[in-house]
């Protein structure tokens, strides 16, 4: 089973790249993140004729949303609602592997704002009290050794000091901050989820899934984060084959600021 997570940054927008990457990758299933487009007006036509017949939305007028798309019988669908704000970022669905469930989790973390203090950035309040919702959940999750689990998503986080083009430089910066680092890192733990970048590629070495606009040239400044992960539990560790990073799909035309990321599993 191949599975691609990437935030597209508005899927109506960019379903060409989204048909791009799946002829490059053939992947069986497809978590998107930022679909930007509410559940009647997602472009099920055009998903169903690249193979995925099976999807499951959670979108919202003009941001956010999320959505998994699937070559595989979708045995089951729940969303989520963190915080109870209504915004589009959790969608579970439940899919067979090997003639057991298998759990996919495909969240869009709240990017937090621009000041990393909640007492004048209520957006980063919010992005706090959503890890530490996930956190809670999957503490009180079952199995947690046993079950065949997958998280994937933009949790808008670059956790270890070689996920950031400087660690020194982003220390202060939303998306590196200790304060959220040490959140990311106790939802890691609350289901002994295993981190399947770090587990192929060791830290340190510079790890990237996102490079912003803002950059005259991305590619040559290659100031990048790493954004967007693939989490696995105990029982699926050792049937993950392969990790990779599309690095090239951010100098496709018109991209996403992120690329997707891929996993194998046996």
């Amino acid at each position: 089973m191949r599975i691609v997570t990437w935030n597209i940054n508005s899927v109506r927008l960019r379903i060409e790249l989204v048909a791009k990457m799946a002829k490059k990758l053939k992947p069986d299933v497809i978590c998107l993140q930022e679909t930007k487009c509410p559940n009647d007006s997602f472009p099920t036509k055009a998903v169903n004729k690249m193979g995925f017949e099976h999807v499951a939305i959670n979108g919202i007028k003009g941001y956010h949303g999320v959505a998994t798309l699937s070559k595989l019988p979708i045995e089951k669908i729940n969303i989520i609602d963190y915080c109870n704000q209504k915004d589009g970022r959790h969608i579970e669905t439940i899919l067979d592997y090997n003639g057991a469930p298998l759990s996919l989790h495909n969240f869009y973390v709240p990017a937090g704002g621009d000041e990393p203090d909640r007492s004048i950035n209520e957006k980063f309040g919010h992005k706090l009290d959503f890890l530490g919702e996930m956190q809670s959940r999957f503490t009180k999750a079952k199995q947690k050794t046993t079950a065949q689990r997958v998280l994937v998503g933009d949790l808008n986080i670059a956790p270890y000091e070689h996920d950031v083009w400087s660690h020194k430089q982003l220390l202060n910066v939303i998306s590196h901050t200790p304060q959220e680092v040490e959140l990311l890192e106790k939802v890691r733990k609350s289901h002994s989820w295993i981190d399947v970048a770090r587990s192929f590629v060791p830290l340190e070495e510079k790890l990237y899934s996102w490079w912003s606009y803002r950059a005259k040239d991305w590619d040559v400044s290659n100031r990048g984060r790493r954004l967007d992960h693939i989490w696995v539990t105990p029982a699926l560790g050792p049937k993950v084959t392969s990790y990779k990073v599309l690095r090239e799909a951010r100098g496709w035309e018109r991209p996403s600021d992120h690329v997707p990321v891929v996993i194998d599993l046996a």
